[in-house]
């Protein structure tokens, strides 16, 4: 079948990339910085924030932001859209907040009185990446790059003026981030000329809980995930202190732009999969799932070789007696899988199987989880990245093969009923979006 790339997603792609790149390049520079400043234990509790950050980002993308654009962009009519948004909205401030104190607590169990800050941070930061998701949704994406470069300027601004003036330079930096974040989130609400609205009122908890029944698999899912891709941070952290995650994180970070570029990629191309599938073309979504899966696949391996070339040069006392090229060749092997199951994750989502998506990424926890604890007790910290690795090809796998299967059952039939296939109604799924309210 003959590929085509719609001009309209290009642009969009080119719109939500730039923004990603803008807000990965911020980051980039600022893990730099802080490597040089921070100890190894303050650059190890510095990581743990930014996992903490991946992990309500995960949860704001599941319970949130992936069905908000989804029933969003299919909504008939503008009071539609805003009806979703308010209520996706709700549950994402709702969402935020329990990150933000998730996250002080466990900081204040480390006994850090950087806390309060970095709970701020994972808050503010989760509550925007949902804007930026909603706003997308309404086609408005320029409004959204304007602000991810509000964003990202005021961010380097803050953080610079945290790291040569605070004298606690981890908890500046991270209401530095707060703030750059509240800057973002205020510049998309005013140049859109829209008013923040939530409502904890009967019709928005009917709404979200009409919509229960396949967001909790997508909640399960979120969880399994982060435990599955977050378990190497927790567990050594946990078991060998934060410094000894600092050389990891170090290592890592710099493969940070994979996985937001990944997730920008994912924001985009869900909603118009989705329309495709809506209209049943189901050879065109699996054509346009294999090309990109290929072409993320080895634009992460040639990134992954880049990064080997790079690492050599970095200096930090972070890195210091570290194997930063065995942890590098470890990452490649962990991030490679990642971008390519990306596609047949999506596919799975648009099929409303939260379900298998939620089973999936159990078993991929449970082999990391067993295989990094095992690692930790007979060898050195950075062996723990093959445990994670072995976890995330057995999600590939299994991604692909349900996926392939899904896809299958739903090639077109002349039979249908209420204007879908009846192998989908057959198979269980009830499709996330019908153009019906």
């Amino acid at each position: 079948m003959k590929f085509a790339f719609p001009a309209h997603l290009l642009r969009r792609l080119v719109l939500m990339i730039g923004g990603e790149a803008m807000q990965s390049g911020f980051h980039f520079a600022l893990n730099i910085a802080l490597l040089h400043v921070l100890s190894a234990q303050g650059y190890g509790i510095f990581a743990i924030a930014m996992v903490m950050g991946g992990v309500g980002l995960s949860y704001i993308r599941s319970l949130t932001a992936v069905p908000a654009s989804i029933w969003m962009g299919k909504s008939t009519n503008s009071a539609g859209v805003d009806a979703h948004d308010v209520t996706f909205g709700t549950a994402a401030l709702v969402v935020a907040l329990v990150m933000a104190a998730a996250t002080a607590l466990l900081m204040q169990l480390w006994g850090e009185a950087s806390g309060v800050a970095a709970g701020c941070f994972v808050g503010a930061w989760s509550l925007r990446s949902y804007m930026r998701t909603a706003f997308f949704a309404r086609r408005q994406q320029m409004i959204v790059s304007i602000s991810d470069f509000v964003f990202t300027v005021a961010g380097a601004a803050l953080t610079a003026l945290a790291i040569w003036v605070a004298a606690d330079v981890l908890q500046a930096v991270f209401y530095a981030l707060a703030a750059a974040n509240l800057i973002g989130i205020v510049v998309l609400v005013r140049l859109a000329r829209r008013t923040l609205r939530v409502s904890f009122r009967m019709p928005a908890r009917r709404r979200y809980a009409r919509l229960w029944p396949q967001l909790r698999w997508s909640g399960f899912s979120a969880t399994t995930t982060n435990i599955q891709g977050q378990c190497l941070a927790l567990l050594v952290a946990g078991i060998a202190g934060p410094a000894a995650y600092a050389p990891l994180a170090a290592v890592l970070v710099l493969f940070g732009p994979l996985r937001i570029v990944s997730l920008a990629f994912m924001n985009m191309i869900q909603p118009e999969l989705a329309k495709l599938m809506a209209k049943n073309e189901v050879g065109r979504v699996w054509t346009q799932a294999k090309i990109w899966a290929l072409v993320m696949g080895l634009g992460s391996l040639v990134y992954g070789v880049g990064i080997l070339f790079v690492l050599p040069m970095i200096k930090s006392q972070a890195l210091a007696d570290a194997s930063i090229g065995f942890i590098g060749l470890l990452a490649i092997a962990n991030y490679v899988p990642i971008m390519l199951y990306i596609m047949p994750r999506v596919i799975l989502e648009i099929l409303g199987d939260f379900r298998m998506v939620a089973f999936i990424t159990t078993a991929g926890a449970i082999v990391g989880l067993v295989l990094i604890a095992i690692l930790l007790a007979i060898a050195s910290p950075p062996w723990s990245l093959a445990g994670a690795a072995a976890s995330e090809i057995v999600v590939l796998l299994a991604s692909w093969y349900f996926a392939r299967r899904h896809m299958r059952a739903l090639e077109p039939r002349d039979d249908r009923h209420d204007g879908q296939p009846t192998s989908w109604r057959r198979a269980g799924h009830i499709p996330l979006a019908t153009g019906k309210r």
